[in-house]
């Protein structure tokens, strides 16, 4: 008989994830040798080693991905028992566990906000990041929801969307595009564009976007965050596609304007997702029905195109 404890395939479960110790320990709030000795009492318990070093890599043993296989079951089960036990307890002591894309989360704060004032006793895990880690957490089972843009496809997951998400196209208000009524887009050739990196939701939606209409956009800048690209744009490196909900302030203030090109703005919605199967704590299930059934109002885009100088706003 097998003599390892929960605790044990716990850390390897995040080694194995991770292929890496020193990452599974930042993610466990463990020292490394902490982890080192957590995989090695269990090697010794099971007879066989379940990783291997090559150079400064970590790779899976034949075992060692035997074990993952049941560890990262065996993870999702407890996580799922954890769910129906805080459900049996109600929502005062419940404790959601929600991951975000970064641009959602210029609204998503608002909607906590308002989510916790009808429940302030429970406790809110939340996670900003980027697609591909909102991804990696909703397949490895770490969190109870996702809110992103357009879901990926081939994963086992059940979504719906909440929210529109319109995409605009912004530039400084001194740029020579600035004040014309529409744009072709035949007018954006020569223009270059700040992006956001490879797998970027709004990124794919503008490389879609420009590929359906037979053009192919000149990406002369990539940045990590959303706040870099507004930065970039207004000190006229390029034009960029963002997201609406994330330059509200920025046009309130009239340091970007969006430019009224045809076809835009890109329509998408942002969608609440899980697990399919995922059993849902009560707080969990509370703040998906909370998302769906009281969004916030739609952003007026014909009230944040900014007039050029001298021209009145219309009415």
């Amino acid at each position: 008989m097998l003599h390892i404890t929960l605790r044990q395939l716990k850390v390897f479960e995040a080694v194995a994830r991770h292929l890496s110790y020193s990452k599974a320990a930042r993610e466990l709030h463990l020292t490394q040798p902490a982890v080192s000795m957590q995989v090695r009492s269990l090697e010794e318990s099971i007879g066989l080693p379940l990783t291997e070093q090559l150079g400064k890599r970590i790779f899976l043993t034949e075992a060692g991905r035997e074990v993952f296989h049941y560890s990262h079951n065996i993870a999702g089960l407890l996580s799922d028992m954890e769910a129906v036990l805080t459900g049996l307890k109600g929502l005062e002591h419940g404790n959601l566990k929600i991951a975000v894309a970064s641009t959602a989360n210029y609204y998503s704060t608002q909607l906590l906000t308002r989510f916790r004032a009808i429940h302030p006793t429970i406790t809110i895990n939340l996670d900003v990041t980027n697609r591909q880690s909102i991804i990696a957490q909703l397949v490895a089972n770490q969190i109870d929801l996702a809110i992103m843009g357009l879901p990926p496809e081939g994963l086992d997951l059940q979504t719906e969307s909440f929210m529109e998400n319109p995409l605009v196209m912004i530039a400084p208000p001194t740029h020579r595009l600035a004040g014309k009524k529409t744009i072709p887009l035949r007018d954006l050739v020569q223009e270059s564009f700040v992006v956001r990196e490879e797998g970027s939701g709004t990124r794919g939606a503008m490389e879609r976007f420009f590929r359906e209409h037979g053009m192919s956009p000149r990406l002369e800048l990539v940045m990590s965050t959303n706040e870099a690209i507004k930065e970039a744009v207004q000190a006229g490196m390029g034009l960029a596609v963002v997201s609406l909900h994330t330059v509200l302030l920025e046009l309130e203030t009239g340091r970007l304007v969006i430019l009224p090109v045809e076809h835009f703005p890109i329509l998408r919605h942002w969608y609440v997702v899980q697990r399919e199967g995922k059993h849902l704590s009560a707080v969990a299930s509370a703040f998906k029905e909370f998302l769906l059934t009281h969004p916030l109002p739609p952003v007026s885009l014909r009230s944040r195109r900014k007039s050029p100088p001298g021209e009145a706003n219309p009415a």
